[in-house]
């Protein structure tokens, strides 16, 4: 679709890949909470997760990253927002 638009995009070649995954930080303190945004780039930043594009809304912070890395980044954001802990009965 974009490539009989090149000449007035103005883009020189379209470059995809595949091998990429989006992990995402969700909950209505987002809006009032800009720290909670901060932390998820710093716990991934701490496991030297590269992020590949960001994006966010009043209630979601998400990133792409490479699909190699999501299971780690999944298991990290799960911890350092205290998600894996027990709950009391």
């Amino acid at each position: 679709m974009l490539e009989p638009l090149q000449g007035d995009i103005g883009f020189r070649r379209i470059v995809t890949d595949d091998a990429v995954a989006k992990v995402s930080i969700v909950g209505v303190g987002i809006r009032s909470n800009p720290q909670l945004a901060a932390r998820m780039f710093e716990v991934l930043a701490e496991r030297k997760i590269n992020l590949l594009a960001v994006s966010a809304s009043e209630i979601k912070v998400s990133a792409l990253i490479s699909e190699a890395e999501l299971e780690l980044a999944v298991r990290v954001l799960h911890t350092a927002f205290g998600l894996d802990a027990e709950r009391a009965a």
